[in-house]
């Protein structure tokens, strides 16, 4: 069988890809698991933050606003810290003066019971929560509907390009299209290198995440908290639970993660020393896996030492909120067309896979 574009995985990259694609070719989706969005996707508690990723990625999230409208949930984000942190604050606003409308605030207000020692506060009102599942089932669905092909337990193990195509070898079959796109995320390299491409040097790293019971319960209308030394986050959840994460990023190989014990009781110890509540329950944890290229940026584009192999991973901890810019970002460049609105006005060039080699 033989697709214009095969894409190696379906999480919130592939999926979006596929969608953007698939009005103007056919498009095949081939996912390792025998679900889309295992290892990641499914795992995020992702929010819309204009400001997580840093200025190189914040084009992106702001760009995907307007398409993620209908899978935002209001919250707000808190960055706080404490009398040493004031110089990061101050980076943290002139980083983005302009670009995301921030406020000082002091945190007190907002959060009742902090500790007397977290006294600097920058509110990040436009943040959001993101309905994950919703967002990837719903790019999928259009993938779908314009004829995208979706095969599952299809882990690629051999990719050969000849006469202008590739024979792509998966336990589920063998498939031919002219282009291959690597959305493998975590597995990104290896991909690379069964096509016979450089790899970028992406790394895998767990994120560690704990539903807690807290008493107080988390007031209603509390924003997402997160501290501005990358030590913890968390946010309320339904049913007066919270969500709390260390910030952790271990290396790790690529594969089904599992939280540490560690990585929980840190999280809990490092939650006691911003609130005065007590943890009463640890009802659920999971780790899912991020992934980064060397810059922390992500790349989109066509290897340039593989013909017909495009990139599109190195999406780190931000490739929800990006998903819909990125998407039509890396599609004009796939389809050789000139970015259209809302993403005209970035340049493509930024992520681009040659820049590691320019």
């Amino acid at each position: 069988m033989t697709y214009d574009v095969a894409i190696v995985g379906a999480g919130i990259a592939g999926a979006s890809l596929a969608a953007e694609l698939a009005p103007h070719a056919r498009v095949l989706i081939l996912e390792g698991e025998s679900a889309p969005g295992y290892h990641a996707t499914g795992r995020s508690a992702a929010f819309w933050s204009e400001t997580y990723g840093g200025p190189g990625v914040q084009p992106l999230t702001t760009a995907s606003g307007a398409a993620l409208s209908a899978f935002l949930q209001p919250l707000g984000s808190l960055h706080i810290g404490r009398a040493e942190d004031a110089a990061a604050i101050d980076a943290f606003v002139a980083e983005f003066a302009g670009a995301v409308p921030l406020a000082r605030v002091d945190p007190a207000t907002l959060v009742p019971g902090l500790r007397r020692e977290w006294t600097l506060g920058v509110l990040e009102p436009t943040c959001a929560y993101i309905d994950v599942a919703a967002l990837h089932a719903a790019a999928l669905a259009t993938a779908r509907r314009h004829g995208a092909e979706l095969v599952t337990d299809a882990p690629l193990r051999a990719a050969e390009r000849r006469d202008g195509r590739w024979r792509l070898d998966t336990v589920a079959g063998v498939f031919g299209a002219a282009i291959l796109v690597n959305a493998a995320g975590a597995w990104a390299d290896a991909v690379a290198e069964l096509a016979g491409a450089a790899p970028l040097g992406i790394r895998a790293y767990r994120r560690t995440l704990v539903q807690l019971r807290t008493d107080p319960a988390p007031p209603e209308g509390m924003p997402h908290v997160a501290d501005i030394a990358s030590r913890f986050y968390f946010k309320p959840e339904t049913g007066g639970r919270l969500w709390l994460s260390p910030h952790d990023e271990t290396p790790v190989d690529p594969h089904d993660v599992a939280p540490e014990e560690i990585d929980v009781a840190i999280a809990i110890d490092r939650f006691e020393a911003v609130v005065d509540w007590r943890v009463s329950a640890v009802e659920r944890r999971w780790a899912g896996l991020r992934s980064f290229a060397p810059d922390r940026l992500p790349v989109y584009g066509f290897a340039p030492d593989t013909p017909g192999f495009f990139w599109c991973a190195g999406q780190g901890g931000f490739g929800i909120q990006t998903a819909p810019a990125a998407a039509m970002l890396a599609a004009s460049v796939l389809l050789s067309r000139s970015p259209a609105d809302p993403v005209s006005g970035i340049d493509p060039s930024v992520y681009a896979p040659d820049r590691f080699t320019r």
